[in-house]
């Protein structure tokens, strides 16, 4: 095993250490593309079956779209293309053929018209909708899409952004603009639910601003997480996408008083960026560090013998440890590989993130007893065999509260009210964190802080971005930009 690079020398570096170190994914041969491998695909397997059933449970249900969209589809909303022209991949004929004994492309074979390759896909879904909707009596459509989408991004790190990654979206149609609205902030809270309930990682929620909404939406909710470097990641974001869409592709419906009325949408989703939101938020210098309820594995069992006669006893009791931990609906792993000697394994399940490993040893079992280490915190406990299932089940409990805990605590402590530039500027350049300021969001404020120079010289920018918009104080303050009073609060800060 090679070692991690530590977080405190270098922490770009050791985020890839860890994907690379713990198996979780690897470059591809092509640009901007990554290989996600079995331990890192069960990581989305778990969130993906976690946030299905919460999705169903809101009344959504799946679906699939092309992955192709014509160009006509994306030149209909305007303000969606700009956002994403840069980005999109652009399939332009539809055969190969050999020429000369080289594989090319077929001159005679260009596309009528250019397909995109899906971006994200409000586009053909509403082209879609217009035909599933006429009336009001069928609405609301409350669908959701596991997908793959490819934005050409050529400056990458893997999880977090990628030519081609893993996403859900939601894309739902209403009646009213309050039934869109009740949708937007219903999904954002989803979001939430699962980043602090399952993946243990706080998130602030709030409204983007007007220059980092979804292009053509009202307005985006997004959920913020702070991580170990104390940058910012949007790890999700809900759109209200108001009527914008079903007046570019005529999805009317008549309403009950006899009017012809635009369907009013949302849009939300979340991605494999989570996986890296995952590793950044709780991991260490050993290894992965993963919530119980993110962890395709709870607990791994190392059995320590010296001969045949002292397997046979070892063995039976992590077997029956094994066995107790799975009645209890959690899933235990034994590790008795010969080829492994304990020291390894101790490593290796360290890497993985497995929440709990039990040391079963001769000398202990003399005295009645199992080690029992929990993978946040590293501390030995020893345990009575008999208590052993329970004291499994209790920790994981204690685990998963006290790692939300630990990293609420991280974002408080990392988190300061600034009251002028200066001020922010020093506080990002040096310590930084989350900066809550006063700014005046009506108008194009977030540019002059994406605008702002580092304090270090060289004419360096500081890299800060408004995150969000926080809920309205009640005590006006002055804007740190324009010295305006105003309610607005916002977040700053330096992000991925």
């Amino acid at each position: 095993m090679s070692k991690i690079t530590l977080r405190s020398l270098d922490f770009p570096k050791w985020y890839l250490d860890i994907i690379r170190e713990c198996d979780l994914a690897e470059l591809s041969d092509v640009p901007g593309c990554m290989v996600i491998k079995p331990r890192g695909y069960a990581l989305w397997e778990t969130m993906q079956r976690i946030l299905d059933g919460m999705f169903k449970a809101t009344g959504h249900k799946n679906a699939y779209f092309p992955l192709f969209i014509p160009k006509s589809y994306l030149a209909k909303e305007a303000e969606t293309i700009e956002g994403f022209a840069k980005e999109c991949a652009v399939v332009t004929h539809h055969r190969l053929k050999l020429e000369d004994g080289k594989l090319i492309v077929d001159p005679d074979a260009k596309l009528a018209e250019e397909l995109i390759i899906r971006p994200t896909s409000e586009t053909i879904i509403w082209k879609t909708y217009k035909g599933w909707v006429q009336s009001y009596r069928d609405l609301p459509i409350l669908i959701n899409q596991w997908a793959n989408v490819v934005r050409w991004e050529m400056r990458t790190r893997m999880f977090l952004r990628t030519a081609e990654f893993l996403w859900q979206e939601g894309h739902t149609a209403h009646r009213t603009c309050e039934e869109a609205e009740e949708e937007a902030t219903r999904m954002i809270n989803v979001y939430r639910t699962f980043a602090e309930d399952y993946m243990a990682m706080p998130v602030i929620v709030g409204r983007k601003t007007k220059g980092e909404k979804f292009p053509g939406a009202h307005h985006t909710y997004t959920i913020e997480a702070m991580l170990q470097d104390k940058k910012a990641l949007q790890a999700g974001t809900s759109h209200h996408l108001g009527t914008t869409f079903a007046q570019a592709f005529d999805v009317h419906f008549l309403d009950s008083d006899g009017q012809r009325k635009p369907v009013w949408a949302t849009s939300w989703g979340v991605s494999t960026r989570l996986i890296g939101a995952l590793i950044m938020s709780h991991s260490d210098d050993k290894g992965l560090v993963l919530p119980p309820k993110m962890a395709t594995t709870h607990l791994v069992i190392v059995p320590i013998w010296k001969n045949p006669e002292e397997r046979a006893k070892v063995g039976e009791v992590a077997q029956s440890i094994a066995d107790g931990v799975t009645a209890k609906g959690f899933v235990a792993y034994i590790d008795d590989r010969e080829d492994k000697n304990p020291g390894w394994k101790f490593t290796d399940a360290e890497r993985s993130g497995i929440p709990i490993r039990i040391e079963v040893g001769q000398r202990d079992l003399a005295s009645g007893i199992v080690v029992l280490v929990r993978r946040d915190n590293m501390a030995k406990q020893q345990v009575a065999v008999g208590e052993a299932v329970d004291k499994v089940v209790s920790e994981l409990g204690a685990m998963q509260r006290e790692m939300l805990e630990r990293a609420r605590q991280f974002r408080q402590d990392n988190t300061r009210e600034i009251g002028s530039i200066q001020e922010l500027t020093e506080f990002l350049d040096n310590d930084g964190g989350f900066a809550e300021v006063f700014l005046d969001t009506s108008i194009d404020t977030d540019v002059r802080i994406r605008d702002l120079k580092s304090g270090r010289g060289r004419d360096k920018s500081l890299g800060a971005t408004v995150r969000c918009i926080l809920p309205s104080s009640a005590t006006p303050g002055k804007c740190i930009v324009t010295g305006n009073s105003t309610t607005d609060r916002v977040i700053v800060a330096k992000a991925y």
